[in-house]
């Protein structure tokens, strides 16, 4: 039995540092998508040679996994812990907020001097109220650690990020049941996938078009969410693209937030303002 779809949002547009940014989610028609709380699509995005590209300042992050998927160009990651990494294309760096990191980003001193594009994706995967407070931590995942499923002589290629797809499991270290995978497909896409048994499950288009179980058509920057009542969906394609495929298990617990803090109750809010106040998630000079 196929998945039925339950929702299809458009995205907002809007502005984060230097990047142009589509959001399919936080929208008024879906606040969230349990476990997940906020998708950002940056990009494709040219930068001119030596054109003073801007990183994003460093800022906060408790309660919750801020992950970014690198679809193109490079990405340079700073925080508090001392972590200084490089992502390309087709890697991720996945962080864990916990207690709270202060981190920044941008494109790499490389294609700041030389120029050249970047498309990225920035996911916020909510902590159980057990893990709120965990300690911080950072994981880089590069392209030779992830593995990649290919479907139908390459006509849709996964590559699997967390979770598990069609028995290849991905590398990241996650706090809860998690499945992501990066995906890009051909203008000749016609497959039936058996995907993870995650009770959420949903695909964002990044371009191109999908038409989903033979009737809903997806579209670049749109989100498409499944119902729980099957183990299969359908996809086809009439021109190549890019997606990301999402699946986790609903936490079911209070979300209390406030910018870059995700936690149950608006006094741990407060608390999590007075700790970074006090220099307790730590420091980082950009």
């Amino acid at each position: 039995m196929f998945r039925s779809v339950r929702i299809i949002t458009s995205s907002l547009l809007t502005g984060v540092g230097p990047l142009r940014v589509a959001q399919p989610m936080p929208v008024h028609a879906l606040r969230n998508l349990d476990p997940f709380i906020l998708l950002h699509h940056a990009g494709p995005q040219r930068f001119d040679a030596s054109g003073g590209v801007h990183r994003i300042d460093p800022h906060p992050h408790r309660g919750f996994e801020p992950v970014t998927f690198v679809y193109r160009g490079s990405v340079h990651h700073k925080d508090s812990l001392g972590n200084s990494g490089i992502i390309h294309g087709g890697e991720v760096q996945w962080i864990t907020g916990g207690s709270g990191i202060i981190h920044s980003e941008g494109p790499t001193e490389e294609l700041q001097q030389s120029g050249g594009e970047i498309e990225l994706i920035q996911l916020w995967v909510n902590l159980p109220a057990s893990d709120k407070m965990c300690v911080p931590s950072y994981q880089e995942l590069h392209n030779s650690t992830i593995p990649v499923v290919r479907i139908n002589d390459n006509q849709l290629t996964l590559r699997v990020i967390s979770g598990e797809v069609m028995s290849h499991k991905g590398p990241a270290k996650t706090r809860s049941s998690v499945t992501t995978a990066m995906g890009s497909f051909t203008s000749e896409l016609d497959a039936e996938l058996v995907l993870p048994g995650n009770e959420t499950l949903a695909l964002y288009v990044l371009n191109g078009a999908l038409i989903v179980n033979g009737e809903h058509r997806v579209e670049r920057h749109q989100l498409v969410v499944f119902n729980n009542d099957g183990t299969r969906i359908h996809l086809a394609s009439e021109s190549s693209g890019d997606l990301l495929l999402l699946g986790g298990e609903p936490l079911r617990e209070p979300i209390a937030q406030y910018g870059p803090f995700v936690m149950n109750t608006d006094d741990e809010i407060q608390q999590a303002l007075v700790d970074y106040r006090d220099g307790k998630m730590g420091t980082l000079e950009d």
